[in-house]
């Protein structure tokens, strides 16, 4: 019943472009989309007259894959309400670090404006968000291959010169006003969890070596003192039970996190062909944009 129950989910994930990490993941990638400049949200905070002049607003630039599309919205919402941010965002559902690199002269499922530097040269942002899952079966042409399941070794190699070479990138465009970069930690995966908690230490090892930071928001999807225990629901927290929309079981004290057959995203709605950020109230994606504002506010 549970391999059963595995494989229908990994399907439907592959069918849906996410980026999960099954074995037998398209021979080919898809074509590159065709995403309008328009698609990504860059917003400003309304200042209050009443708001002091000794807080600076930061200016946050969010990329990643589909757990960035589906958390943008909320994660702007966030910013701007807590920090008065200037919030732009520009993910790609399908992506990993390879693909928001300029200079690869290889396909990409970003196209050259979206690229990372790109987008720090034309935006200036204080924060750079970087939210990824880790794809590890070669779904985007730029991973040339490799995958976690045929060769662990080259997989990690791969993801952490990429790691190096996407900061570098990144601070180059920043110039003198470098932004600080934010990895967002992931949450558990039940089929490789020991693949994302070595891709979380590679976050940590790059935030350390070059003065970033690292949000762990996968913890606040985990059980308490089980990291790497993937549930699809958890108890409540306070703030759930006074927002109740937060708290989908309030008579059995838990909150869903994940859909029956979506182990992946956060979104209580179904992931559809065509990507977009989460309709519904999620309190996964909130538990998620609650902590990457929380570590930028206190960075």
């Amino acid at each position: 019943m549970r391999t059963s129950w595995i494989v229908g989910m990994l399907t439907a994930v592959l069918l849906l472009g996410a980026c999960s990490d099954p074995s037998d993941g398209p021979e080919t990638a898809p074509p590159t989309p065709d995403v309008p400049r328009a698609a990504t949200t860059h917003q400003r905070a309304q200042t209050s007259p009443s708001a002091s002049a000794a807080v600076v607003a930061p200016r946050v630039l969010y990329l990643g894959d589909s757990l960035a599309m589906e958390a943008q919205r909320v994660l702007g919402q966030e910013l701007r309400r807590d920090l008065r941010a200037t919030y732009t965002s520009a993910p790609y559902s399908g992506t990993t670090l390879c693909d928001y690199l300029e200079g690869t002269g290889k396909k990409s499922l970003v196209p050259d404006r979206d690229k990372a530097a790109a987008l720090v040269r034309a935006l200036h942002p204080d924060f750079v968000v970087l939210q990824f899952w880790g794809n590890a079966w070669g779904y985007t042409w730029c991973m040339d291959g490799i995958s976690h399941a045929a060769s662990p070794q080259k997989y990690f190699s791969r993801y952490r010169a990429d790691l190096k070479r996407l900061t570098d990138q990144i601070a180059a465009a920043g110039g003198e006003r470098r932004p600080r970069i934010v990895w967002v930690a992931q949450g558990p995966d039940p089929i490789t969890p020991d693949r994302v908690r070595r891709v979380n230490e590679l976050y940590e090892e790059q935030a350390a070596a070059s003065g970033d930071v690292v949000a762990d928001a996968g913890a606040t999807v985990a059980p308490a003192g089980s990291r790497y225990s993937w549930v699809q629901y958890l108890p409540c927290t306070a703030y759930e039970h006074e927002h109740p929309d937060y708290c989908t079981q309030p008579d059995r004290d838990r909150t869903a996190l994940h859909l029956d057959k979506d182990y992946l995203h956060f979104c209580l709605a179904p992931t559809t062909p065509t990507p977009r950020p989460c309709p519904v109230r999620s309190p996964g994606i909130l538990r998620i944009a609650r902590e990457i504002t929380r570590v930028i506010g206190s960075s």
